[in-house]
């Protein structure tokens, strides 16, 4: 397993992430069996939201986790309430009546990375850096993040925080890499020339702000595993034959691929099966060459001029 020290923290943390969002399909024991074996594997970092299983996956968490709380690194979201098509809340009230209910579902007395779960257009950044304050100061919460926000969201909360902002969780794949495309093709007059995310990667690399990648294997929001599908034969192409060089499988070359980033990605996988899970921690193993990283990028459809 590859680990480091995340940028304006003490953690020494995994590359990959276990992500709990279904660990409700689960029985206890099987999350124990899971969460037991990705720890054996070297994974330290277990992903949660308070609306994974409306709270249920945190609760069956706490339940079976064997693991000492000092040996791991506990993290979850909050800011998005159940509602008529659900809506995003960061007021200081409910990001401190949040945490309240992730700490009694996880039976800890603090969580080590706190995220705002996406952006909201309503925010108050005042209500949140007093949130932040509150949550610090009682020892509840040791670190501070957000997901899926741009720069200039980052930019206005910071301004009214006391904490650094030390990670944002975004979304990337071989298939979905809007922070890579517009800076390959910069200037041309074509589509993957559009900035779709105001050079969020560049400017997390500027700040020292710590990338967690979601959905590595799948083709958009939800939209299925690129891995085998025939929607994209030249880039399976390219995973097997890696595969069979690197004598592993296709999907941890994927996994690889994300990990040969410069930038010290950690990559958030959400299987709740162990062969799966060590395919992920495999790719920590394997350094694709520059060569091979753009072989995989091109056959996902993407310029490189």
């Amino acid at each position: 397993m590859k680990y480091f020290e995340l940028a304006g923290t003490d953690l020494r943390a995994s590359s990959i992430i276990m992500g709990n969002m279904r660990m409700n399909t689960l029985s206890t024991v099987e999350v124990e069996r899971l969460t037991s074996t990705a720890f054996e594997m070297g994974i330290n970092v277990f992903d949660h939201a308070d609306i994974y299983g409306d709270g249920e996956c945190e609760r069956l968490f706490s339940q079976a986790t064997t693991m000492q709380r000092d040996e791991i690194i506990l993290q979850s979201k909050c800011g998005i309430r159940k509602g008529k098509g659900g809506f995003f809340d960061f007021s200081k009230e409910h990001i401190v009546s949040a945490v309240d209910g992730i700490l009694s579902r996880l039976n800890t007395d603090y969580l080590d990375i706190l995220l705002l779960h996406r952006p909201d257009p309503l925010v108050e950044p005042e209500q949140v850096g007093a949130a932040f304050d509150a949550l610090e100061q009682s020892g509840k919460v040791r670190y501070f993040g957000v997901s899926n926000h741009n720069p200039m969201q980052i930019e206005l909360l910071q301004k009214h925080l006391s904490q650094k902002l030390v990670i944002n969780q975004l979304q990337l794949s071989i298939t979905h890499t809007p922070m890579i495309d517009s800076g390959m093709t910069l200037n041309m007059h074509n589509d993957q020339a559009v900035n779709r995310d105001s050079s969020i990667l560049d400017y997390c690399r500027l700040h020292d702000i710590t990338v967690q990648a979601w959905s590595p294997l799948q083709t958009g929001f939800f939209d299925g595993v690129f891995v085998g599908d025939k929607r994209f034969p030249e880039l399976n192409k390219v995973l097997n034959r890696l595969a069979e060089k690197y004598s592993t499988s296709p999907s941890t070359i994927a996994y690889a691929w994300i990990v040969r980033h410069p930038a010290n990605i950690q990559v958030v996988t959400g299987t709740r099966q162990i062969d799966r899970l060590q395919e992920a921690v495999n790719a920590t193993n394997i350094h694709l060459t520059r060569s091979e990283w753009f072989q995989c990028y091109r056959a996902a459809g993407n310029i490189v001029p």
